[in-house]
């Protein structure tokens, strides 16, 4: 397993973070589906009261910088626990540095701040096609929230409910 620096984003980082997000939506065949600017995702990550946060990993030894994977995550909340979580909204590895361990260094890097302010968990989505990654999270100890469905309400729908 090769390791690289993992650090958190910081704004500079922006214009490769927008690149893996744009790379990762590709992969889930949403390529169209990324709205967000760089100037968005700045405000968002690095503004006076970020509520989403990213860590990134540094490529290892090379000359200039480059990121080579990111995870993107917030706060969530558990009123059972009454415990915050984290939620991993994007973990990416560019493809040719899959298997290398970098994504497992990123999700440890979760675990270890989630542990570190006390949070009871670390959560986050999966399509039911990319057995891939199923894999790899299982491999790590994560399992699978049976009986459980994620459901959305955004565009149209979100526009017509919220306004009636």
């Amino acid at each position: 397993m090769v390791t690289s620096p993992i650090r958190p984003a910081v704004a500079d980082d922006a214009p490769e973070i927008l690149e893996l997000i744009q790379a990762l939506a590709g992969y889930e065949n949403e390529a169209d589906s990324v709205k967000v600017t760089e100037d968005r995702l700045r405000e968002q990550l690095f503004g006076e009261n970020p509520a989403v946060f990213a860590f990134v990993a540094e490529a290892e030894g090379g000359t200039g910088r480059r990121i080579d994977g990111v995870a993107i995550w917030f706060l969530n909340f558990s009123t059972w626990e009454g415990e915050h979580g984290i939620y991993l909204e994007d973990l990416f590895v560019r493809p040719e540095r899959r298997g290398s361990g970098l994504g497992k260094q990123l999700l440890r890097t979760l675990a270890a701040t989630a542990l570190d302010r006390g949070y009871r968990r670390v959560e986050w989505s999966v399509l039911t096609w990319n057995e891939p990654s199923i894999q790899f999270y299982e491999s790590l100890g994560a399992e699978p929230m049976d009986g459980w469905q994620t459901y959305r309400l955004d565009g149209r729908a979100l526009r017509d409910f919220g306004a009636a």
